[in-house]
């Protein structure tokens, strides 16, 4: 008698030289791999297994981590786009480090090398193997701190694989016109509210005209969890966007059909507008207008205490993030503009 069993998930791998290829049966998905033949006795068996430690979880094992994080207020609280991502990269690190203990973790120098090898299956994907190790840091930091399950996070120290640096990246007035001049009036806004603000993408979508103040934009960020506040001050060029939006909706930025934009709509909008502008050779992401954002606040002489408050960064970080996104040649004309200014005043 052929039993059905619920749940099975069953990945595919094609052979190349990197691995060999086959097929293979996991209990669900993220969960443990079954052995044997679907069907045979030790198949059934690993199977059950696999049931029963999902009831009665081993708490020393690594996997219980994994569950612990995904029921935690800071995995729910991150954005539901995050989540989706994330999810699937929780999967991958279940998988292949779910059965170790715990306690493995808590030896840097034993569990680094294995941590750098299931890394390394992405170094032809610099940013993904990146990201990865984004997601597996932040159970980690997660089991030092509020569970106190391990001392230290052993994924400190190892280096990202992509170095690629954005600080001469940024939207010039050229480039905004032109992506303008092929987006959707509401895509256009977005990119105007983002290059005057600096607000992030998921900040831009949920600002509401009851943020707009007397004299400033104030929102507590997303990226914060609402524990901090970005004052964007009602500069003129910043009022002229603003009065160039209607307010036919609670949100200050609208969809075509007059509905907040979903931060997947809004990435499809602006990505359509990519390709119609053939800005295939051009690498400039919607991120690169905080660095716009920033290289006008930086040029126009405010000091690091300003920028941090309009950024919504930290101060004293806020020199290394500066570096970052604003290029050597704007920096380079602040000060000349400064020192200009300094010596028409003496």
């Amino acid at each position: 008698m052929r039993v059905e069993l619920k749940n099975i998930a069953k990945v595919t791998i094609n052979p190349s030289k990197r691995r060999k290829g086959g097929t293979y049966y996991y209990a669900w998905r993220g969960g443990p791999r079954l052995r044997g033949e679907p069907g045979s006795p030790e198949f059934m068996k690993s199977y059950n297994e696999a049931v029963e430690e999902l009831r009665t979880p081993d708490k020393s094992r690594f996997r219980s981590l994994i569950a612990l994080y995904k029921a935690s207020t800071d995995y729910r609280s991150l954005a539901k786009s995050t989540q989706r991502n994330w999810s699937g990269w929780l999967d991958r690190v279940a998988e292949h480090f779910g059965d170790l203990r715990i306690g493995q973790f808590d030896r840097p120098e034993k569990i680094r090398p294995i941590i750098r090898q299931w890394r390394n299956k992405w170094s032809d994907r610099p940013r993904t193997a990146d990201y990865g190790m984004q997601v597996l840091s932040r159970v980690l930091s997660y089991a030092v701190d509020p569970l106190g399950k391990i001392a230290s996070n052993p994924c400190e120290g190892i280096k990202r694989l992509y170095s690629g640096d954005r600080s001469d990246i940024i939207w010039t007035d050229a480039d905004i016109a032109e992506f303008k001049a092929v987006a959707s009036l509401q895509a256009g806004w977005a990119v105007d509210l983002a290059a005057h603000t600096g607000l992030r993408l998921g900040d831009l979508i949920r600002l509401s005209w009851s943020h707009v103040e007397a004299d400033a934009i104030v929102l507590r960020t997303g990226k914060s969890r609402q524990r901090r506040e970005v004052i964007v001050p009602l500069y003129d060029e910043l009022r002229a966007v603003l009065a160039r939006i209607p307010k036919v909706a609670t949100t200050v930025l609208v969809n075509g059909q007059r509905k907040p934009w979903t931060e997947d709509g809004l990435k499809t909008a602006i990505q359509r507008a990519k390709v119609a502008a053939k800005w295939a050779d051009k690498d400039l992401h919607f991120h690169d207008l905080r660095g716009t954002a920033a290289t006008r606040f930086y040029v126009a002489g405010l000091n690091v205490r300003v920028v941090a408050e309009i950024m919504g960064w930290e101060e004293e970080t806020v020199e290394k993030i500066i570096r970052r996104y604003v290029g050597r040649n704007a920096a380079t004309r602040a000060v000349i503009a400064q020192l200009n200014q300094a010596r028409k005043g003496t």
